[in-house]
């Protein structure tokens, strides 16, 4: 009975897209005021009421009282590039000098072992921190910071998912590898870490201008061959990037051919940004079953544009929420969906804290088709799971103090809550974060 615990209080989960309008769609949201969740060997036995779940409970399981706090499933993060950690609030750039000045120079650092090992530790103290318990994941074109970061989160028993940078080109010499040789190392890490546990691996070509088509041909073939395996690239983020990629590739009609002409946009791939795609990009993005990140923080801070949620929705194309890090400001799933609330605002399109929270926990899940696992509270889901406390800070508690709907609630801890607010994480049935522990 040592690994089963019953965790009792107010819980919520989703079990569908609720829509974009103030009022859920029904059946969409799963609200107990008085609920539980009964853990058993990292995954949920049961979720319900407590009154029903109580009488089915073996004597003496341990139990966790969130009475006070809100249970809902772990954060979701699907695009985050760990090892930009320490480059966090650097002085602003746009996009091709952020990556000159700041990025390249930074991963240049990962070739060594144990720096590779420090920033994954840290890096994941922090992800748990806040409450985010997946992430996809940016490694650097060292096979040694891939092997860092799975190592760290398999002790820990997460569900990642992470990948090695492929660039051949227009990159240091430090930091680039060969068509063949990046593929060679990513096989070779598939083999060691993907289906290990709970980690996924991502072939991670970093985007069309540093790799060839002979690189960008070569990871085609890995992902043909292994279908299970995820992609996770950068597409239109910036308008000099776009106009970059025309040069560079004079023969794709747009950006995103680039990648269809190399068997590189499927269902299990992420593409992030995706700010300045067409609609016509929109549409064969969402007929492929990809899905666009949006990474609202570091949209904003290096000045790339404001992202059409709505035609995204019109195009049917799969939208995730991530942090992006280190242009991101904020590991923080709150501060994604703050910033999020405000590009909408910019745009007509204000952002619900049902889609809001829809989006960072099942909408994720089902964004990477993760979602049989994790991203809502249901029978034999693994146990990943935050409980927030609605009274975490003096503004906070004053705020909630006056809400009365469920929809007020959510809507101002989405905007006032931060780090602060997270006051457990639980992965695979363990609490591996509680504030102040």
């Amino acid at each position: 009975m040592s690994d089963a615990r019953v965790l009792r209080g107010p819980l919520l989960s989703f079990n569908d897209d609720p829509g974009e309008d103030d009022t859920p769609a029904a059946g969409s949201v799963l609200h107990i005021e008085d609920g539980a969740l009964w853990l058993e060997n990292g995954r949920i036995r049961a979720v319900g009421a407590y009154a029903e779940i109580a009488a089915q409970l073996p004597a003496g399981i341990a139990h966790v009282d969130y009475s006070d706090k809100l249970m809902m499933p772990g954060f979701i993060d699907s695009h985050v590039h760990y090892v930009q950690l320490d480059i966090m609030a650097s002085y602003g750039r746009q996009l091709l000098d952020w990556l000159n000045e700041y990025t390249f120079p930074e991963e240049c650092r990962f070739a060594e072992r144990a720096h590779a090992d420090n920033v994954a530790e840290a890096f994941l103290d922090e992800t748990l921190r806040v409450g985010t318990t997946t992430a996809q994941v940016f490694c650097t074109s060292h096979p040694g910071s891939v092997d860092s970061f799975f190592t760290a989160a398999r002790r820990r028993g997460l569900r990642m998912l992470a990948g090695k940078v492929l660039m051949d080109r227009h990159a240091p010499q430090a930091l680039t590898d060969t068509a063949l040789g990046g593929v060679d190392d990513s096989e070779r890490l598939i083999a060691d870490w993907h289906g290990k546990d709970r980690l996924s691996y991502s072939l991670t070509p970093r985007f069309a201008p540093t790799s060839s088509r002979a690189q960008l041909d070569a990871v085609g073939g890995v992902l043909r061959n292994a279908p299970d395996v995820y992609l996770q690239a950068h597409i239109s983020e910036n308008r000099g990037e776009v106009d970059w990629v025309a040069e560079l590739f004079p023969e794709a009609r747009d950006y995103l051919d680039v990648y269809e002409r190399h068997g590189l946009v499927g269902p299990r791939s992420t593409f992030a940004h995706g700010i300045h795609l067409s609609m016509d990009e929109r549409r064969r993005l969402a007929a492929a079953g990809a899905n666009v990140a949006f990474c609202p923080t570091s949209n904003l801070y290096l000045g790339s544009g404001l992202f059409d949620r709505h035609a995204c929705r019109e195009a049917g194309l799969a939208v995730s929420l991530a942090s992006d890090v280190g242009a991101g400001t904020d590991l923080s799933g709150f501060a994604t969906l703050k910033a999020a609330y405000q590009v909408g605002q910019l745009l007509a399109q204000p952002l619900t804290a049902w889609q809001g929270f829809y989006r960072l926990t099942l909408g994720n899940a089902r964004a990477l088709h993760l979602d049989e696992h994790i991203g809502r509270f249901r029978e034999g889901a693994e146990a990943d799971l935050v409980a927030l406390d609605p009274r975490a800070t003096p503004l906070l508690s004053r705020r909630t103090a006056r809400t009365e709907t469920l929809a007020e609630r959510l809507f101002a801890l989405m905007i006032l809550g931060d780090d602060r607010a997270v006051h457990a994480t639980w992965a695979n049935g363990r609490c591996v974060h509680r504030r102040g522990a």
